[in-house]
């Protein structure tokens, strides 16, 4: 069975909590974006990569705007049910940004990354990466391999979200950028049954088939 959740910002406490005790021998689980693990690559870290890639069920992630870019875009590109992945370690995968994916029979469009508000203090300290927002060329890939699906897929899974669902959760309605005039373009070109974010740290169901997704563990179905 699929599950989401949000930002885990490398806390490997919650791996611990009531919710992910819901998990199964097969099951997988998506992180919507700040999964926070790939960071520093220390000794540590390499270790607690390596225990979250032998877990009994499969763990995939977008990326977020709190991922370290540069290291992630060292761990090699694989094919992997029907896009591009890499993977970390074991089962732990991160799922590149503008690929459709086949999980579980399920039809998955992925698009991570997003725009820190605190940009100009992280970029300071190294920690800030401009490819958080996508290049043009990005989307247009995004937007034909969509079309190649008959621009119809089960489920879409971000960090972001689009400007519209914006609005039904009391942020700033106003900001925009290429993602989130993509994300626009999505909603009213794709068909799709729902979508999951998690930028936002809250778990609200934005009716019809928004999801906005933090410390539960929601199933796709």
């Amino acid at each position: 069975m699929i599950y989401l959740t949000g930002d885990l910002h490398g806390d490997f406490e919650r791996f611990k909590s009531k919710e992910m005790k819901k998990l199964k021998a097969g099951d997988t689980l998506i992180v919507c974006g700040d999964f926070g693990f790939v960071w520093d690559g220390s000794k540590k870290e390499q270790s607690i990569l390596k225990k979250l890639g032998t877990k009994q069920y499969q763990i995939l992630f977008v990326e977020g705007t709190h991922d370290n870019l540069d290291l992630l875009e060292q761990y090699p590109l694989e094919d992997w049910n029907g896009g591009k992945a890499r993977r970390i370690s074991g089962s732990l995968m991160k799922l590149e940004r503008g690929n459709v994916f086949t999980i579980e029979d399920k039809k998955i469009f992925v698009f991570g990354g997003g725009e820190s508000q605190e940009m100009d203090i992280r970029s300071s300290d190294g920690t800030w990466w401009s490819k958080e927002l996508p290049s043009m060329e990005e989307v247009a890939a995004a937007r034909q391999t969509l079309k190649e699906n008959g621009n119809q897929v089960d489920c879409i899974v971000t960090h972001e979200c689009s400007l519209t669902v914006r609005h039904f959760i009391d942020m700033d309605g106003e900001h925009t950028n290429l993602m989130t005039r993509f994300f626009d373009e999505i909603t009213e070109q794709v068909d799709f049954k729902k979508w999951f974010f998690g930028c936002y740290h809250m778990d609200k169901v934005i009716p019809p088939r928004y999801y906005a997704v933090f410390q539960k563990l929601l199933p796709l179905e």
